[in-house]
């Protein structure tokens, strides 16, 4: 009955290893996927900016489109404090909700690519209505990333 034990004890740790690994894993592609399109489209304001509005955007379609758009209002309750505290966490949040749609309501992984680009190629500085992409005024954008 030891060895059988045993077994049963190993057999629990992979399954947990397997089920972290793969936990781990989606964020790796999210990121990946996103910031293979984010710097391709060389668009201004790495944060901020029209760029940072892109990279939210579509990283939140990415999750709507794949998981649950229920998934992208967790992590801006999370991350963005559902942006409350200043204008870039504001930003972050109602772009954030942007993506959320366009990724909830997408036909294909490349027809919601293309929404997410035109969404922002529409967007402006602070932009209050839910449909239109916003960013921050340019004497706020910051190119680096960190």
């Amino acid at each position: 009955m030891g060895a059988v034990a045993a077994n049963s004890g190993r057999r629990r740790w992979r399954r947990w290893f397997l089920a972290v690994a793969l936990l781990g894993a989606y964020p790796v592609f999210v990121m990946v996927a996103v910031y293979a399109q984010f710097f391709a489209a060389g668009l201004p304001g790495g944060r901020n900016g029209p760029a940072d509005a892109y990279r939210h955007t579509l990283a939140s379609a990415i999750v709507a489109y794949t998981l649950s758009p229920r998934c992208v209002d967790w992590v801006t309750q999370v991350m963005e404090r559902d942006g409350q505290g200043n204008a870039a966490r504001a930003m972050d949040a109602h772009n954030n909700r942007i993506g959320a749609r366009i990724g909830a309501t997408a036909g294909s992984w490349n027809s919601m690519q293309q929404a997410v680009l035109a969404a922002v190629n529409r967007g402006a500085i602070a932009a209050r209505s839910p449909e239109q992409i916003t960013w921050l005024a340019p004497p706020a954008w910051q190119e680096r990333l960190y």
